[in-house]
């Protein structure tokens, strides 16, 4: 079999990997479970490569994400659920339907179209998804019974708390302003400082996470996205341990062998160099 720009061919490649006696071992006894964690890594190096600004990398890794639909895609099919087909026909016609200031007709393709219209859409779908599920017999809330639900678990827990936020603050449960949001996580702090005291390992973990939890709030309000600042801040922290290494290397010493103080000397001449 040879490689292809033909999407066909990927769709083959993997039904031989999961063809139950010719197949690949490994590939045939995965599951949407097990394969689940691939994908969520594959996305992750997608946004890798494109934070490197490795355009070569990044058409590898925009491979290996499609890769993992093709599979998810491949394992339905075999249940009789649906195909690639599908799955490519039901974001088209997502698409088009969302932006009928696009696709519309000359009349209905104004400047002030898209205004509203999103969020009105995917509302209608929603409807219509639980229409088709009580049709079907089933349950009709494919995502839990509130509000929040339709968050996805799986999200980092920075951006699904973002998430969660930005949901509960379009009915209006939200701060109006960043500076009381300070004085929340002044609280947090003074209740984790409590936990601490007390050394209660449950309690620590729950204070924690209502800091965490604020803290992200507060970035929300100053228009930071927590999930990308904690990125830039882990590459920063990152390159100027680095230097700290390097620094020791030239001077014939190791990480294990330095001590504290020799580290943060160094540390604070990273700050000022970098």
């Amino acid at each position: 079999m040879k490689p292809s720009k033909d999407i066909s061919r990927l769709i083959e490649i993997m039904a031989a990997l999961r063809a139950p006696v010719t197949g690949c071992p490994w590939d045939i006894e995965q599951d949407f479970s097990t394969i689940a964690p691939y994908t969520i890594e594959e996305a992750y190096e997608v946004a890798d490569a494109i934070a490197r600004g490795d355009i070569d990398n990044l058409r590898e890794e925009l491979g290996d994400l499609l890769l993992q639909v093709v599979y998810h895609a491949q394992m339905a099919d075999e249940q009789g659920e649906f195909a690639f087909g599908d799955v490519v026909e039901t974001v088209t016609r997502k698409m088009i339907r969302r932006h009928p200031h696009v696709f519309g007709d000359e009349e209905a393709r104004t400047a002030g179209m898209a205004k509203g219209m999103w969020e009105k859409i995917k509302a209608e779908e929603k409807a219509e998804r639980r229409a088709e599920r009580i049709a079907r017999g089933l349950d009709p809330e494919d995502h839990g019974k509130g509000f929040l639900d339709s968050v996805p678990v799986a999200l980092p827990a920075l951006t699904r708390a973002l998430k969660l936020q930005e949901k509960a603050a379009r009915v209006g449960f939200d701060w109006g302003e960043a500076v009381p949001i300070l004085d929340k996580i002044e609280e947090e702090v003074a209740e984790l400082r409590e936990a601490l005291a007390s050394g209660d390992t449950a309690s620590i973990k729950d204070e924690f996470g209502d800091m965490l939890f604020a803290v992200v709030n507060l970035g929300r309000h100053l228009k930071v996205d927590s999930e990308a600042a904690l990125s830039g801040t882990n590459d920063k922290f990152r390159k100027r341990f680095h230097y700290v290494e390097r620094a020791l290397e030239a001077s014939g010493h190791s990480l294990e062998a330095a001590s504290l103080e020799e580290m943060e000397a160094l540390w604070q001449q990273a700050k000022r160099e970098t």
